[in-house]
């Protein structure tokens, strides 16, 4: 495990920021304070919903990232113990965040110690605004360093601030982590053990999953999209078929995944992503091969086991383009 900045906050300073806080009529947010004015609250649905002894979940609704939803299209873990709260992914706008923290805190007295972070996309991320204060560590994988020190991170931020808003807004802004994992790690917390695995490159090249070992329950972020049709972006795509064959080895009891219902069903949920995927890439390896252009590779391809799914129109196609450029990448020797 690499590079640790340790948030040390002083015990009576906290207590009577809090104290502050609520003599003012502020939001509390477990282990935050937040400004009211800071960003648009968030009214969208949202239920905390049992999946296990200590495991809590919100489910995202179904679809694409829209004004409808307010960007809540995906889901975000909470695990609850003796001694504090590990968090797996925080949601997609510090609206979110701060809701999700305010339903942990109705759920449970104990305070937010750890949060992993599955990977940073926008609508998984971006929730860590409303919970940066007080004494919790986030913990990512080591090649978000990369990714925080490309263009990227600003760029989806000016977009996210023009979609969402005004859920997004200027105020809005990229939160770190504070460890960066180069390895699998375990932890321990009020009496459950806790493993955080790197499975990236896959969905993206940071990947992470957290295992609660005594109760068999898995969040595996994207790297399954339960009864929706994956977004690929720029995976790599055998990668990600890869990780989940090692995902399946561990034959779970309960897989969380980034969208969709948790699933007692973890074997055949995961197989459904894991074939998509292998047929998306097998499709436009093909075309690729013999000189067919996207295009005609699309035209020609039966999508119709797929074409029922949620968020196939919005996704499908640029699954498709994106895996043949990928593949046609390969094929050249040219990386991105």
């Amino acid at each position: 495990m690499a590079r640790a900045a340790p948030l040390a906050v002083n015990a009576l300073a906290r207590r009577l920021a809090t104290g502050l806080a609520l003599a003012l009529g502020l939001g509390l947010t477990g282990n935050s304070v937040a400004q009211p004015a800071e960003f648009e609250p968030a009214t969208v649905p949202m239920e905390v919903r049992k999946v296990s002894e200590h495991v809590y979940y919100v489910l995202g609704q179904a679809g694409m990232v829209s004004t409808a939803n307010q960007g809540f299209n995906s889901n975000a873990g909470f695990v609850v113990t003796r001694d504090g709260v590990v968090v797996f992914d925080v949601l997609g706008t510090p609206a979110l965040g701060k809701r999700f923290a305010d339903l942990i805190a109705r759920t449970t007295p104990q305070l937010v110690r750890r949060i992993v972070i599955s990977h940073y996309h926008a609508d998984h991320f971006y929730g860590l605004q409303a919970f940066v204060a007080g004494e919790l560590q986030v913990w990512a994988d080591a090649r978000v360093r990369d990714y925080l020190a490309s263009d990227a991170p600003a760029a989806r931020l000016a977009e996210r601030r023009q979609s969402l808003g005004p859920w997004v807004n200027e105020r809005s802004r990229i939160v770190a982590p504070h460890t960066y994992l180069d390895a699998d790690a375990v932890f321990q917390l009020g009496g459950l053990t806790f493993r955080v695995l790197r499975v990236g490159p896959a969905h993206t090249p940071e990947d992470l999953m957290l295992l609660v070992e005594e109760e068999g329950v898995l969040f595996v972020g994207d790297l399954m999209f339960a009864g929706r049709i994956p977004f690929v972006g720029d995976a790599d795509v055998s990668a990600w078929i890869k990780a989940i064959d090692r995902v399946l080895a561990f034959k779970p009891r309960i897989v969380v995944g980034g969208h969709g219902p948790a699933s007692t069903n973890a074997d055949a949920e995961l197989r459904t992503t894991r074939d998509y995927l292998a047929y998306l890439r097998a499709q436009m390896a093909a075309a690729v091969e013999a000189g067919i252009d996207f295009e005609e590779a699309y035209q020609r391809t039966d999508w119709s086991a797929y074409a029922a799914l949620p968020a196939f129109a919005a996704a499908n196609r640029r699954n498709a383009y994106q895996t043949y450029l990928s593949v046609e990448r390969e094929a050249l020797g040219v990386s991105k």
